[in-house]
């Protein structure tokens, strides 16, 4: 067993402990295991680390945008270096299986190197103008302070999409991880600061709901970024248009789907469905919590799914042999059961009852296994509507391409699809008439890559995509323009006199 953290507060470059309230961080693989102690961060706590990011504003955004790029580079090579025992503690804190956490690290590394890559990209664009002395440009800015408050479920990728493009546009930024991941978050923070960053670009401020608010109650934030759930962020959208400055970036969950046709591959089929359906035991975002299926393979394909489902390891995070650990905590477990009998009440038949796990191996955590069963399509089931977050998996079976188009679309929401087929036409239909933000053919709907953008519709997202499609958020676009000549010369034909009945 490792030592445990002791939690604080990073602001203006120095760390804080605190006499008021502390929360625990526990292992949901082992409930006895205490990861670590932090405070819980007061509305005093969240103004001071917004103030420390308001005063290291200007002297960063003056900065050289190349240095700062130097400085993601050293950042990647503190990674590099931790990345074995990133991946532990990120097995031990939120339950992922270690394979997965080592998938993560790298994910956040290829952010960070994404990044800097673009410190030596243009930051605008040089235009024509209507006149022939003037120059223009188009120039980006940045806004200043960001709130950046994340998930649990990818407690080091995530921050990263969302410090990576921020910092490196020149906002300095106020940090609040999830309650449930705040040693990953500290331990972020940490070697930000060892990768030299100055006093107060980056500030870490630990809490729950409360804290968040605080952040996103202060004037002095410019951007709020967060991925949660769709509750919180539209609570978050709600008290930031009190601001007539602020931009706000949300992901807010989904009720994704893997479309199986007709004419899908059923190896190939069943494979996308299982990793969709119960990688990180159903709790990523993009997560599959329906399975649409034609008519005429479901039955072959409820059968090969269900045998698959029942032969998964599940089990300790740090056993690499296991497909997959537990959920987060004890609410978590309650949740899906919930959402299991709710299945049950509507009326679905159950092809595999799952729930919480018994014996030895997993009496002290948090483990379901997968519950799997068939529902026909209807608008007033809400199992088929709302966002379980766990491995709780519908199959739906669909009559043709175009009804299944109309069904995938029967959500609230919009973040992720896929569809599993040979043919050109289908795939062309689904891209086009499906309401999404990542869309995958004849692969699983989960595996985003940093370079392209993270985000959604309807209630998954606001238009505001995270990774590589963040930097058009953080930034604001300015116009420039420059007079080489020795008179004004207006364009539109637009007169400069100034005396006369001709002035306009």
């Amino acid at each position: 067993m490792s030592a445990v953290v002791t939690g604080k507060n990073l602001i203006a470059g120095r760390w804080h402990s605190t006499n008021g309230d502390r929360f625990e961080s526990r292992s949901p693989s082992r409930q006895s295991e205490v990861i670590g102690v932090f405070p819980t961060g007061s509305p005093e706590d969240a103004k001071r680390v917004v103030a420390a990011a308001r005063d290291a504003f200007p002297a960063w955004r003056r900065s050289s945008r190349i240095h700062r790029a130097e400085l993601f580079d050293n950042l990647a090579q503190i990674v590099k270096r931790e990345a074995d025992n990133l991946a532990q503690l990120m097995a031990r804190e939120c339950g992922k299986v270690i394979g997965e956490c080592r998938a993560e690290v790298i994910e956040g590394l290829h952010m960070i190197q994404y990044v800097f890559g673009t410190g030596r990209w243009p930051v605008g664009d040089v235009l024509a103008s209507e006149i022939a002395e003037k120059d223009a440009f188009m120039r980006r800015k940045p806004w200043g302070v960001v709130a950046v408050i994340t998930p649990w479920n990818f407690p080091f990728a995530v921050p990263l999409w969302m410090l990576g493009p921020s910092l490196i546009e020149g906002n300095t930024v106020a940090f609040k991880p999830s309650e449930d991941t705040p040693a990953i978050g500290q331990r972020l923070t940490e070697m930000f600061e060892e990768a030299g960053f100055p006093a107060g670009v980056v500030n870490l401020v630990h809490g729950g709901g409360e804290t968040g608010e605080a952040l996103v109650r202060d004037a002095d934030v410019n951007v709020v970024l967060f991925t949660g759930s769709y509750d919180v962020g539209h609570r978050i959208q709600q008290l930031s248009a009190e601001h007539y400055d602020r931009i706000v970036a949300c992901e807010m969950g989904s009720k994704s789907a893997v479309i199986v046709c007709a004419d899908a591959r059923l190896d190939l089929a069943v494979n996308c469905a299982l990793i969709s359906g119960f990688k990180t035991s159903g709790q990523r975002c993009v997560s599959a919590g329906r399975i649409l299926v034609a008519e005429s393979l479901f039955d072959q394909f409820a059968e090969k799914l269900v045998a698959a489902a029942k032969r998964l390891h599940i089990g300790d995070p740090l056993d690499a042999g296991n497909f997959t650990g537990p959920v987060i905590h004890r609410g978590a477990v309650e949740k899906v059961e919930h959402y299991n009998a709710l299945a049950k009440q509507e009326g679905a038949t159950v092809l595999l009852d799952g729930g919480r796990l018994s014996g030895v191996e997993h009496s002290n955590g948090c483990y379901l296994s997968p519950f799997v069963y068939r529902m026909a399509h209807r608008p007033d089931a809400r199992v088929l509507h709302e966002e379980v977050f766990g491995p709780h998996l519908a199959l739906i079976p669909f009559k043709n391409n175009e009804d299944a188009v109309r069904i995938y679309n029967d959500t609230p929401y919009g973040l992720s699809m896929a569809v599993v087929t040979e043919d050109y036409r289908a795939m062309r239909l689904f891209r086009d008439e499906c309401e999404y933000g990542m869309g995958y053919v004849n692969l699983p709907c989960i595996g985003a890559e940093v370079h392209l953008p993270f985000g959604g519709v309807k209630k998954s997202g606001n238009g505001h995509p995270s990774a590589a499609g963040l930097i058009e958020t953080v930034t604001h676009k300015t116009a420039w323009t420059v007079n080489h000549g020795t008179e004004v010369k207006m364009a539109q034909g637009l007169t400069t006199e100034i005396e006369g009945n001709s002035a306009q």
